[in-house]
């Protein structure tokens, strides 16, 4: 019987367990030295928060790893023997494997800021350091956070529920303008500061300043402003965890270089989620995707692959999901920060400038091309098969109340967003649907 050996308990190690399982009768263990049994990384800041406990945001009780005979083991990893194809631990004997699963997840990216190693300076992936967040926010007044993306607003109101004042660096001159185009980062920046947060744009950190005990006072500005605090959050982004493959033949490049069967360069070693790094990504994709959807689609890919199966890893057009405080935000497509050759945009923002929709697509042909959408649902099975299905934008807002999901978003924003598509003259005038046309006399347009 084959011994399949997962490095990783996040959930694209999970996911690869739970489906070879399925799919196979070989003896299965992970290793993961983080905690004893998986959870659910994106709901840790609501543990943080008080709105759940541990327990709540594990998915499966504690005896179902026994009766679907997956072994556990809490140990960290020291060293991979590729050629005895073994596993030197932590703790316990070496383990043999007949096929190795890397699931190593990311770490925190740091760029040697002076200071950042000092007490009260940490980043926010794993449940140590939420752990260890707890400890260094006790008696803190006053926090900075460096780096203008998801980690960084999350652990801004994970502060804020603990009366922290926070502010906030982002070097960009909107918040998460990397990515998000600039009505978008615009919206965002003013909704992080009306939640109380001093958000200083075009701002980056230089030093980390600490006093006598070994401890964060202050930081240190490109402008060379001084900031009193207590606690420093690294939110600069993370990167993909491959110091365990250092000495060893699996090569590596950002992350762990993969083919399309998430095979690495080693036989019999595959590698999936936050520490993959695909040699050739898909149309649309990144080479580096660390994301909680990408990590379960791959986890079930190798699973089949593994248990002869083989199966290509195919994760189709790019989506995401986050929330912004109260906001929430779905992306699909290419909606990034800037416009390829031959696109065009329409953007739609509502009169309280919480809610926005924005279309990119083809000058030419009017096809869809991107999806952003801020404080409004939409449903993504539609919003996909719409983009896999080259529709224009024409189509699209025709048939809005197809992708409708909030309740509050049938009455009023899909009114407006029609009225104002057709006064910016893209085309054809879309013609309101019965429905529609209902909604303008009870808004009173």
């Amino acid at each position: 019987m084959k011994h399949v050996v997962i490095i990783g308990n996040g959930i694209s190690g999970i996911t690869a367990a739970r489906h070879i399982r399925k799919l196979s009768d070989f003896e299965i263990t992970v290793i993961s030295a983080e905690t004893d049994y998986f959870f659910s990384r994106t709901a840790l800041m609501y543990v943080f928060m008080g709105h759940m406990k541990f327990e709540h945001i594990k998915p499966y009780e504690d005896w179902f790893w026994e009766k679907n005979k997956i072994n556990l083991i809490n140990a960290r990893v020291n060293k991979i023997a590729v050629s005895d194809k073994k596993l030197h631990l932590s703790e316990n004997q070496p383990i043999d494997y007949d096929i190795l699963i890397l699931a190593l997840g990311s770490v925190t990216s740091t760029y040697g800021w002076p200071g950042q190693d000092l007490k009260g300076v940490q980043g926010l992936y794993s449940y140590q350091d939420m752990e260890l967040m707890e400890q260094n926010v006790k008696n803190v007044k006053h926090a900075v956070i460096t780096g203008g993306g998801l980690i960084g607003v999350e652990m801004a109101e994970m502060l804020m529920t603990r009366g922290v004042e926070v502010t906030f660096l982002v070097r960009e001159k909107g918040y998460w303008q990397n990515v998000l185009p600039e009505e978008e980062s615009q919206l965002i920046s003013r909704h992080i500061r009306s939640h109380g947060v001093e958000l200083k744009l075009e701002t980056e950190l230089q030093e980390i300043i600490g006093d006598d005990n070994g401890r964060v006072k202050a930081v240190k500005t490109n402008h060379g402003e001084i900031l009193e605090c207590e606690f420093v959050g690294l939110t600069a982004g993370v990167k993909p965890n491959i110091k365990l493959l250092e000495g060893t033949p699996v090569e590596t490049g950002r992350g762990i270089l993969v083919d399309p069967y998430l095979k690495t360069s080693v036989e019999d070693i595959y590698a999936i989620g936050d520490c993959v790094e695909m040699r050739i990504p898909g149309e649309g994709r990144r080479s580096v995707e660390a994301v909680w959807y990408v990590g379960r689609m791959m986890g079930e890919t190798v699973a089949h692959t593994v248990s002869g199966y083989e199966t290509a890893y195919k994760p189709g057009k790019w989506f995401n999901s986050a929330k912004f405080f109260d906001i929430e935000y779905q992306t699909y497509g290419n909606a990034g920060n800037v416009l390829l050759a031959g696109e065009d945009k329409f953007y739609w923002e509502d009169a309280s400038g919480t809610k926005c929709l924005k279309l990119v697509f083809e000058k030419e042909t009017h096809i869809l091309k991107g999806i952003n959408v801020f404080g409004l649902r939409m449903r993504h099975e539609v919003c996909d098969r719409w983009l896999k299905e080259n529709r224009t934008i024409f189509y699209v807002m025709e048939h809005l109340a197809e992708v409708d999901f909030n309740p509050e978003f049938y009455l009023k924003s899909e009114y407006e967003i029609l009225k104002q598509f057709n006064e910016a003259g893209f085309g054809p005038e879309v013609v309101l649907t019965e429905k529609q046309g209902m909604l303008s006399k009870l808004i009173g347009g």
